[in-house]
């Protein structure tokens, strides 16, 4: 191991002898009381030394023996620590890509600050390039988002949709006006090849069956499809156990969620079954938008499609890297001018045949306003899960929030 304190998180002085490591309540810790001697130690956990010449190095500095070892375990515990070379064989394999590495690194940096034990930053990195993500809708939303996602590390991100492009397509970080005329599926993954920091693994002809995807995002330019999902069109995917996130805009209103674990949380079809419970109208009108004459072109604001495409790509590094983000279950939506995000809860419906109500997640609430409260005590939850993580050490370890 190579301790390294993670430089993701600021440092400063609160005074003479305790330091705060992060300046955001989320992540911030303190420590102390920490002598002068100590303090000049932090500095040589720069990821150059192992715990030998560390341990010299403290000698050196009149520690007492021991010291450094408590130290960096105490940095370890609190998630301050990071292992320069750690994350396994795949991240050995990504250093030695040092250009690629170059284009990742702040979010390398931001993976830090969210990871707990030493190397795990680097070992989820590398772990992205693995992963195989569809986008299914090229527009302003998913075209920006797939190329978010490749841009990320994301190893395979590949784009379906028909037609080709147009002028109402285009969009800064999405599809380029150079490419106006061309099928649009064939254009976005000229997109997704530039953003990504490193070419793609090749496919060899007749090799290895491909595994599924880690992923599959909905964004399609239909906004009747945002604002009501076709169950039939995600039925594929719970069969065959693919989770999927939908996202897009609808009129002057986007909308990121739900992301949908087959058989855990609820879908495209209890989220169409709890509304015709609630509306008898519903299905009615869900009837007359889809066999009116399609749009021309459908309203869809470029900073609020933009704004989508940028939550629904965070949502999706979220799950793919291990970890359950707030569109688990929810619709998060918010809309122009007030621009407020607010979510709403998608409970698994009994009647639903995807099986989730089966899990028996707890009582479900009924409403939009039971929603609204599900989901903040579920940020109070997450929120709280933060603080025990930082008041986890013991001893002169302190959480600052």
């Amino acid at each position: 191991m190579h301790p390294v304190v993670k430089p993701a998180l600021r440092r400063g002085w609160r005074d003479l002898n305790t330091v705060q490591f992060g300046m955001t309540p989320a992540h911030a810790l303190t420590l102390g009381p920490v002598d002068t001697a100590t303090g000049s130690f932090l500095e040589l956990l720069n990821g150059t030394r192992g715990m030998r010449l560390l341990r010299e190095e403290a000698r050196r500095m009149g520690l007492p023996d021991g010291h450094a070892d408590r130290l960096v375990q105490g940095l370890a515990r609190s998630g301050l620590l990071d292992d320069a070379r750690g994350g396994g064989a795949s991240a050995d394999t990504l250093r030695e890509r040092k250009a690629v590495l170059d284009r990742l690194r702040p979010d390398l940096a931001s993976l830090s600050v969210l990871t707990q034990e030493p190397g795990d930053a680097m070992r989820l990195l590398a772990a992205r390039r693995s992963l195989r993500v569809q986008v299914r809708g090229a527009g302003r939303v998913g075209a920006v988002l797939a190329a978010l996602l490749s841009g990320a590390g994301v190893g395979e991100v590949d784009v379906l949709d028909g037609g080709q492009v147009e002028p109402w397509d285009i969009a800064p970080g999405g599809l380029p006006a150079d490419l106006v005329g061309e099928r649009r599926t064939e254009a976005a993954h000229r997109v997704v090849r530039r953003a990504a920091p490193d070419r793609p693994p090749r496919r060899t002809p007749g090799g290895e069956p491909e595994p599924g995807w880690s992923l599959v995002v909905l964004a399609p330019r239909d906004d009747v499809a945002v604002h009501a999902p076709p169950p039939a069109a995600a039925e594929p995917y719970l069969t065959s156990g693919t989770p999927h996130l939908y996202a897009g805009v609808v009129e002057a209103t986007g909308i990121v969620g739900p992301l949908v674990l087959p058989g855990e949380t609820g879908c495209a079809g209890c989220l169409d079954r709890t509304r015709a419970d609630r509306d008898a109208t519903w299905p009615r009108l869900v009837a007359q938008w889809r066999s009116a004459r399609p749009r021309h072109v459908r309203p869809c604001d470029l900073a609020l499609a933009t704004t989508v495409a940028g939550l629904a790509a965070a949502h999706a590094l979220a799950f793919l890297d291990g970890r359950q983000p707030s569109s688990a279950g929810a619709r998060w939506e918010c809309s122009l001018p007030g621009l407020q995000w607010h979510a709403r809860a998608v409970w698994p419906h009994p009647e639903c045949p995807c099986g989730a109500a089966e899990k028996g997640s707890g009582e479900q609430a009924s409403g939009d306003g039971a929603a609204h409260e599900t989901m903040g005590e579920q940020r109070s939850s997450t929120e709280e899960r933060h603080r025990a993580r930082a008041a986890r050490p013991a001893g002169t370890w302190r959480a600052h929030v």
